[in-house]
């Protein structure tokens, strides 16, 4: 994936010249892996920490088949994704600040696609050497993503989406990102994959 993005930037800069060709190098260079998901909400019960059913209370069990009754229960959520800038300076090329101005991302649980989005706003990822956390916020019905099911098939995505213990293994990111450059926005020719083990 790498290579086609370079290969893509390379285009613009046999038009905008030479001089940048560091800059777009730079900028193939930021990766991506997911850091941790927060900030758990269904129903508008926070689920950390319950293991099962009978960990919620009377009144939140109320809640919950409630919302089944009406056929919806929201779930919602932050998505923190690690963004790596190593281009500091250090290694004798320059120092290269990255703007994100648009991030398409499809969640999967399972490698089952459940929801899709964009960041609202564009993101700056200094050229410092260090990582920053990108949230994003998920939401999405779990009753329609789980048509006809008991509450317990309910629940059982729920452990599998980290609400339980914040574990985010089940879960993976496409995104495909478009960063600003200094001859305009480039887009990444396909999507990469972030995962919560190592850097893509």
């Amino acid at each position: 994936m790498r290579r086609s993005f370079l290969f893509s930037i390379s285009i613009l800069i046999i038009i905008s010249g030479c001089s940048v060709l560091q800059t777009f190098e730079n900028i193939a260079r930021l990766k991506y892996k997911i850091h941790s998901a927060s900030d758990y909400q269904i129903s508008g019960i926070n689920p950390l920490n319950k293991k099962s059913l009978k960990d919620f209370s009377a009144l939140e069990m109320l809640k919950l088949t409630s919302a089944v009754a009406k056929g919806s229960m929201p779930l919602v959520f932050t998505l923190n994704i690690e963004a790596k800038n190593p281009n500091d300076g250090a290694s004798g090329s320059p120092r290269t600040d990255i703007s994100i101005t648009s991030l398409p991302w499809k969640l999967f649980v399972n490698d089952n696609q459940l929801v899709a989005g964009n960041i609202s706003e564009p993101i700056f990822v200094p050229g410092k050497g260090e990582s920053m956390l990108i949230p994003i916020k998920i939401e999405f019905d779990i009753l329609k993503s789980l048509k006809d099911r008991s509450l317990e098939d309910v629940f059982n995505l729920l452990l599998n989406v980290g609400g339980v213990d914040g574990s985010t293994s089940n879960l993976k990111l496409k995104i495909q990102p478009v960063l600003g450059t200094p001859v305009g926005n480039i887009g990444y020719p396909s999507e990469i994959t972030v995962v919560d083990k190592t850097f893509n």
